[in-house]
């Protein structure tokens, strides 16, 4: 069974880990959504300007952004039924944390880069 990610904060950027999220994940062979708004495609994928938009269940969310944004975005990461978020290094906060704790989502304080490597 495929499982879902949505990358929030997914790059066009090579070098920026929003979009090396983007392409580990989609190598481990899981349906990625990258989310950004100012972007219509990352990495060969349709992006989304937010994860409301997303026409499908989403299992998971990795965080890129600053932990500020990340409170701004967690009502609609709450709001879409994500059952677990990455918050990778620099977009944790123990706000973010215990806001998607509140809601019953898994958080993961991690890379999520390096978890896609072992989760194909």
């Amino acid at each position: 069974m495929s499982r879902s990610i949505a990358i929030i904060g997914a790059s066009t950027d090579p070098a920026k880990y929003g979009n090396k999220a983007v392409r580990a994940w989609k190598n481990a062979g899981w349906t990625v959504y990258p989310v950004n708004p100012n972007e219509d495609q990352i990495e060969g994928l349709q992006a989304y300007a937010s994860i409301l938009d997303v026409p499908a269940d989403v299992h998971t969310a990795s965080l890129y952004l600053p932990p500020k944004i990340g409170l701004t975005v967690a009502d609609e990461i709450i709001e879409k039924g994500v059952q677990e978020v990455y918050l990778n290094p620099g977009a944790d906060s123990p706000e973010l944390k215990q806001k998607l704790q509140d809601a019953g989502i898994e958080v993961i304080e991690a890379c999520s880069i390096m978890a896609a490597r072992t989760a194909s």
